[in-house]
């Protein structure tokens, strides 16, 4: 178990050395959506399922936060190691494959929790944020972080460049948060755009989100959280997978 404490000391160390970098910066990203959209679109639009609307879109700005860093995060780790090449290093180690996935998955994980604990007090304070379901929350958070933590360790893999990893992330992952309700219910969308919001996973996630903090969704917490399972253990498995074959890593 040495190889595994190592593997996953070494990645939360890379996200706290630079944590104005990894955590910071995504938290002041993230307050002042809550601050602009607040006071710019609050007098607009004043309640939102009888939620004020500066509350009502902070659950979903914490999920698509912490989603974005648990990929960033992994998919540059795995893409640096096995640019830098010393990623044979670690496959070289005494550790089981799952070990490895492990170790990886603990530093996407980790700076998201970084990210949304932060997140989740300025809330509290700025604008006085609920927590009505704190274990529908944790679910939620925890098949979310599993799922994009996987995922970003899988395009670390396949990718050629860094411009790939990047791809994902802001032509895949941020358009599909910011039209998955994050600042809107689905509810007031016009036929067909809530009908194609069922297909976006993130919107399932972001639903979770936001039962556990508000205590209500779109959609059935059961149904968020079993799509998000459904999503996150075969993407997981992919990247353990991955590791167990050695694919795109052993020379």
């Amino acid at each position: 178990m040495s190889g595994l404490v190592w593997l996953c000391r070494r990645e939360t160390l890379r996200v706290s050395k630079l944590w104005t970098q990894t955590v910071l910066a995504p938290v002041i990203s993230s307050i002042l959506f809550i601050l602009v959209f607040g006071l710019s679109l609050g007098g607009r639009i004043r309640q939102v399922s009888e939620v004020e609307y500066e509350v009502f879109i902070v659950p979903g700005l914490i999920a698509m936060a912490m989603v974005q860093a648990a990929y960033a995060n992994n998919a540059s780790s795995i893409f640096q190691a096995r640019f830098d090449r010393y990623i044979h290093d670690v496959l070289s180690a005494p550790m089981h494959p799952w070990q490895v996935t492990l170790g990886y998955t603990v530093g996407g994980i980790f700076r998201a929790l970084a990210i949304g604990a932060s997140l989740l007090v300025l809330s509290l304070v700025l604008v006085d944020v609920p927590l009505e379901r704190p274990f529908a929350l944790l679910a939620a958070v925890a098949l979310g972080l599993l799922l994009f933590s996987a995922l970003g360790v899988v395009v670390g893999i396949y990718a050629e460049t860094w411009d790939h990893t990047t791809f994902i992330a802001n032509i895949v992952i941020l358009p599909l948060a910011f039209v998955g309700g994050v600042f809107y219910s689905i509810e007031v969308l016009p036929s067909p755009w809530e009908e194609l919001s069922h297909f976006n996973p993130i919107f399932y996630l972001v639903q979770g989100v936001r039962f556990g903090f508000l205590g209500e969704s779109d959609v059935s917490v059961w149904l968020s959280l079993g799509v998000t399972a459904a999503l996150a253990l075969p993407v997981y498995a992919w990247s353990q997978w991955l590791f167990t074959t050695g694919r795109r890593l052993k020379p």
